[in-house]
């Protein structure tokens, strides 16, 4: 009876300690490949989740936030920093403020995708159940699935070959914050692209729609059609 009470009790300690909250005011921290954790949250430091790791929410102020191959989390969001989702990596929802997001192949985010000012680029069998949203850079979307809408105020643009946005599209008109380029955003549908919904476009835009993409209504602005792979 004892040996097994023993052994209950280590075993719940080693489950405690497998998903314990790690907290820091400065440097960075790091889960190892396929270790667990609670809740990871910095203020100056990056985060690492290794290959196969799984972790709680991850937060930091400034810091890059990096998932492994494979591993997995919950909200993801940093101030100052980009984010990166290695291959077949997920999480719950990812933003920044000032940094760029990378979803690289059949990486998952189960709502949206949101960076200020930075770009946003999902690689070939990337899905994001949500929305992807960005106020200033570009937006590159290869071979990915969106199930929400893409949103930009000023940025460019490209949804490529075998892409799929089931939300449709919106070119916010810039305000106090937003902020006006010169030129204006470059917006690029390719070959065998399909965007579903409505394409919205608020102010002036440079729309190139591949003869091979599948799109819904277009309002505020005039398609340019191109054959081949660019226009």
């Amino acid at each position: 009876m004892q040996r097994q009470i023993v052994l209950c009790t280590l075993l719940v300690l080693a489950q405690g300690a497998a998903v314990a909250d790690i907290s820091k005011m400065n440097g960075s921290i790091r889960i190892g490949r396929g270790e667990q954790a609670g809740n990871l949250q910095t203020m100056n430091g990056g985060i690492t989740v290794d290959d196969d790791a799984r972790a709680g929410d991850v937060a930091t102020i400034n810091g890059e936030i990096r998932l492994g191959a494979r591993a997995a989390a919950g909200e993801v969001k940093t101030v100052n920093g980009g984010v990166l989702l290695d291959d077949e990596a997920s999480a719950h929802e990812v933003e920044t403020v000032n940094g760029e997001i990378v979803m690289r192949s059949s990486a998952r985010v189960a709502q949206d995708v949101v960076a200020v000012n930075g770009a946003i680029e999902l690689a070939r069998g990337a899905t994001v159940d949500g929305a992807v949203e960005n106020v200033n850079g570009s937006i590159e979307i290869e071979g990915a699935t969106v199930g929400g809408r893409v949103r930009t105020v000023v940025g460019d643009i490209e949804i490529g070959a075998g892409s799929r946005i089931a939300g449709g599209l919106l070119v916010e008109e810039p305000n106090s914050w937003g902020g006006r380029k010169d030129d204006p955003p470059r917006i690029v549908i390719g070959p065998g692209a399909t965007v579903e919904g409505t394409l919205v476009f608020e102010h002036e835009v440079a729309l190139y729609i591949s003869d091979r993409a599948t799109v819904g209504t277009i309002e505020g602005a005039t398609a340019i059609r191109f054959s081949g792979d660019r226009p």
